[in-house]
């Protein structure tokens, strides 16, 4: 995968594996993205040289932009749009199921399918600039794949009013509180402080007690293999409405 067409990279350092994901649009997600991230994740839960993972973003502007908009305005059928919107539930069920317990670094602005990342985190840092929208409503979708991951963080209430809210951020102040984030600091600096601190830990803790804990928080998520899919198939058939196809052709004139 080429850089100009985004990367996903896995670096290794004293037990402790690091995930980071770039794309030169905002870190958005277009679907060769997704699919490198699932498979990293699977991969670095199975590596025994690995006892706890980072997911990060590259750059400093925004964590994450969401779904690729040229990739969403060129599906044309039913089949490509269940795809696309598949890749973001390998993602989600490649960190539910990665027997490693997973640190999410959010520097920046996060939209959609990164919300769902930072909400699949089993522990999530952010920096106080991480504003937070689930744009999805409002582009003729909803937040259908990452729906469970986000209402299991933060609640069905405020789940419900990032959802139908769908064209204002909400804070990264509001996103602490309401139990997206875990912590949040106002420097990168301290936030990479932060998020060391806390692997270096993890990498001297029992990777079987960890592996127990992971099984624990995740419990009741058992079925999400069969949910995520059907929440992809939703919006594979939304994503080809004129309405979604007529708000991306605006968004991208602007």
């Amino acid at each position: 995968m080429s850089e100009q067409n985004g990367a996903v990279n896995l670096t290794i350092n004293n037990n402790i594996g690091t995930i980071e994901f770039y794309h030169p649009k905002g870190n958005s997600l277009p679907g060769a993205i997704l699919r490198k991230l699932a498979k990293t994740i699977t991969e670095a839960g199975e590596n025994d040289d690995i006892k706890v993972l980072i997911i990060q973003s590259r750059g400093d502007g925004a964590f994450c932009a969401g779904a690729s908009f040229d990739e969403l305005i060129a599906i044309d059928d039913y089949d490509t749009g269940k795809e696309f919107f598949m890749g973001f539930a390998l993602v989600l069920n490649a960190m539910r199921t990665c027997p490693k317990l997973i640190i999410v670094r959010v520097h920046g602005k996060t939209v959609g399918g990164g919300v769902g990342i930072a909400a699949a985190g089993d522990y999530t840092f952010a920096e106080e600039k991480a504003d937070i929208k689930l744009s999805e409503l409002a582009l003729g979708i909803g937040p259908f794949v990452v729906g469970p991951a986000v209402e299991r963080k933060v609640g069905k209430s405020a789940f419900s009013a990032l959802s139908i809210d769908a064209t204002n951020w909400y804070d990264a102040e509001w996103a602490l509180e309401n139990g997206l984030f875990n912590k949040i600091f106002d420097s990168t600096y301290d936030l990479d402080q932060a998020v060391r601190a806390l692997a270096q830990e993890l990498a001297k803790s029992s990777p079987e007690a960890m592996k127990n804990l992971k099984a624990v928080l995740w419990k009741g998520t058992e079925d999400w293999d069969l949910l995520l899919e059907q929440r992809a198939e939703i919006s594979g058939r939304l994503v080809l409405s004129d309405f979604t196809k007529n708000f991306i052709k605006k968004f991208k004139s602007r």
